[in-house]
């Protein structure tokens, strides 16, 4: 009887155990439960665990009270999005986008406007062009190695999207779980920085730089946002996880996040590197650019070609992917998504040989 391949999966934006810090993360259990036990294991206040968003607020050079810690950055997505967005609003989104984020809106009857994704970030001429056409309420944009693409947002184009954000009155959501995960390149600025009224409401999450099972994210802006915000959170959940707050708190602080992030960076540049040179031998028809960090990389193949269909095909071989079609609003299907954070590189090896067979079979 033939044995079945070993499953590897492109399929989920998370690190791989060997590329966490487990042992850095149980000595900052043992920090936060020594040092606070009664923060860490009593219920707290909506806004989080207090020493943890001083040193967000420190890091981006606001206000405390301008930030709110959540359980995840979905979490404070959904509350930004129940304060910000009513149904038959009207919210930009980039194609493609979050398929997350794209299920969340639609729920709350959002009309979503969807403008093409560039190399360089969103298509900031489309972008004007809809706004000034109108109202808008809100535009999500993932600056940094956007979740499904892997482009980032240039310096140019941020300081353009605010500027006209601030014109037309209208709030950017800057979504930006991945900003400490560069690899090569030079970082931007974010938006949030060069606002000056409120334009924009930034998030990230310690899911992405410290474990995904910490679940621990947050929300930035203007202090009556974040009062408002707090309140929503009281009545949802009364105070988010302390626990999970006190011990990512030691973990910054205590010199841990810094090496982590070396570590998952330098394992991510070469698992990027691996998979982009595996499909180039296998599926020379794939086209993509090459990420300068994160988690992904979007794969554009000819017109005509069915990935969905190569979803079913590369799941008969064992190999797990994610259909473009799930990031977008419209009927198109040449595309895939492929997460290279949680394998090794000899999975992705194996894995891009095992995608090329299935793409050759269509």
């Amino acid at each position: 009887m033939a044995t079945e391949p070993a499953p590897i999966s492109f399929a989920r934006g998370a690190p791989s155990l060997d590329i966490i810090d487990v042992e850095g993360l149980r000595a900052a259990a043992d920090r936060a439960f020594t040092n606070d036990p009664a923060g860490s294991f009593a219920y707290g206040t909506s806004v989080g665990y207090k020493p943890l968003r001083a040193w967000i607020a420190e890091r981006h050079g606001v206000a405390e009270d301008q930030v709110l810690v959540t359980n995840g950055s979905m979490q404070a997505d959904a509350f930004l999005f129940e304060t910000l967005v009513s149904a038959g609003d009207t919210v930009v989104v980039e194609r493609p986008s979050y398929d997350r984020t794209l299920l969340s809106l639609k729920g709350r009857g959002a009309d979503l406007r969807a403008v093409p994704l560039e190399e360089d970030g969103v298509d900031v001429a489309a972008l004007t062009e809809l706004v000034r056409a109108n109202p808008v309420a809100l535009a999500h944009l993932i600056p940094n190695f956007q979740n499904p693409a892997g482009y980032s947002l240039s310096g140019d184009k941020r300081r353009a999207l605010v500027e006209l954000a601030r014109e037309q009155g209208f709030t950017i959501f800057e979504d930006d779980p991945y900003v400490e995960l560069r690899f090569s390149g030079e970082p931007q600025p974010t938006m949030l920085s060069l606002a000056t009224g409120g334009e924009v409401v930034y998030a990230s999450s310690f899911s992405k730089t410290v474990c995904p099972g910490i679940r621990v994210g947050y929300l930035v802006g203007q202090a009556d946002i974040i009062a408002q915000i707090a309140k929503l959170a009281t009545g949802t959940y009364i105070s988010p996880n302390m626990v999970a707050q006190s011990i990512v708190n030691e973990f910054v602080r205590g010199g841990s996040f810094d090496t982590s992030i070396e570590t998952v960076k330098t394992a991510l540049a070469e698992r990027s590197q691996r998979l982009c040179a595996g499909l180039r031998e296998h599926v020379p028809d794939a086209q993509f650019v090459e990420p300068e960090g994160g988690y992904f990389l979007w794969v554009n193949l000819p017109e005509g070609v069915d990935g969905d269909a190569l979803f079913d095909a590369a799941a008969a071989r064992g190999v797990q992917i994610v259909k473009g079609s799930d990031f977008l609003l419209d009927d198109s299907k040449n595309a895939i998504r492929l997460a290279y954070s949680g394998v090794t590189p000899d999975e992705i090896d194996e894995g891009v040989k095992r995608l090329g067979e299935a793409y050759r079979s269509l």
